[in-house]
């Protein structure tokens, strides 16, 4: 699904152990608080002594009123195991290779009776009542994980990068309440743009730019934010618009009935009819003052589904392609005064529903 040239390597290396900061998760989730309170929380893809949202929630676990906290790891982790000796700690339980574990939380004592501690957390993990062995591997979509998720109200997690397009579907598949990180590039996928333009799952409020390597390092990625489907203020918002139109600012594309806008901040404030705007916008996207029409780049929805798509003539289509070997037909491109098409980046088309009619 994401495209990037890191996750691209990290999927052939079968590597998708990248894990997220403490205080990225914090930056969040902090936004999130009444989703919470007397929920079941599952992190179906977290070592529960490594994972940094499973420390979130059992710091948190009483400020936020939770339920019940279920964590799972999975075995091929290559942290599973190695880098904490808690489960050596756990009344002398050897680590069992093949096999997940399971953290099964329901309340989080705290010795000081004022917050959650560091020693509190320890004496937690340590306990063979709180965590065990799974009886398979741990793979979220085993069918033991799986009834931990139909417990569960709301999943938060960050899932492997290349069983993301699986994750998504599973999560849909059994109604579940979601806030999981991702990439903006999952949204050049057909399925996952379709979630978004139907309002079913959208952004979170933060981006993420690093993550933790099994062996401590950092990784940059660019791009990186949280999706949910938790019905959070930041959708509610209305994009604050100022620029006016004009035919000069706003060229027309040649084979969409649709004008160019290159940035989400320049979104004209008195234009009636469709835009091509960046991806970006799905970071602002308010559904209450737009609609999303579709995305270019799909060749079978502008010619099935697109009424206001219309292609150039064969005789055209073959001197464009001459000129660039990348042309495609459904890319949304502007002519220049020479008649050579400008390929734009990728767009979506977007109206405004004020003054559609």
């Amino acid at each position: 699904m994401a495209k990037s040239e890191n996750l691209t390597k990290a999927k052939e290396a079968k590597n998708d152990e990248f894990y997220t900061r403490y205080e990225d998760i914090q930056n969040e989730l902090n936004h999130y608080e009444e989703h919470f309170k007397n929920k079941v929380i599952l992190c179906n893809c977290d070592d529960p002594f490594e994972s940094n949202f499973c420390k979130f929630f059992l710091r948190n676990f009483n400020y936020l009123g939770l339920k019940r906290l279920i964590c799972t790891s999975y075995h091929a982790s290559s942290i599973a195991g190695s880098q904490i000796s808690f489960f050596d700690l756990i009344e002398d339980t050897p680590i069992i290779k093949g096999h997940g574990y399971v953290m099964d939380v329901t309340k989080v004592p705290m010795a000081n009776g004022r917050g959650v501690s560091d020693a509190d957390i320890d004496k937690l993990l340590k306990s063979k009542k709180w965590v065990k062995e799974l009886n398979g591997n741990g793979d979220f979509q085993s069918a033991e994980c799986i009834e931990y998720l139909k417990q569960a109200d709301v999943v938060v997690t960050n899932p492997p990068f290349s069983l993301a397009r699986n994750f998504i579907s599973t999560l849909f598949e059994y109604n579940k309440q979601f806030l999981i990180v991702g990439d903006l590039n999952w949204t050049s996928n057909k399925d996952v743009f379709t979630l978004m333009q139907s309002n079913k799952m959208w952004m979170g409020y933060t981006s993420i730019k690093e993550f933790i390597q099994p062996n401590g390092a950092t990784k940059k990625f660019g791009n990186k934010l949280w999706f949910t489907n938790l019905d959070i203020k930041k959708r509610h918002e209305k994009l604050i618009l100022y620029k006016q139109y004009s035919e000069e600012d706003y060229p027309h594309y040649d084979n969409y009935d649709a004008i160019e806008v290159s940035k989400v901040s320049d979104i004209p404030m008195d234009y009636a009819g469709i835009m091509g705007v960046p991806i970006t916008f799905l970071d602002r996207y308010n559904p209450e003052q737009f609609e999303i029409l579709g995305r270019r780049g799909d060749l079978e929805w502008a010619e099935n589904e697109c009424s206001f798509y219309t292609p150039p003539s064969k005789e055209k289509q073959a001197y464009y392609k001459s000129i660039n070997k990348t042309w495609r037909v459904q890319n949304t491109y502007i002519l220049s005064k020479d008649g050579i098409p400008q390929i734009t980046y990728a767009r979506i088309f977007i109206r405004r529903k004020e003054t559609s009619k």
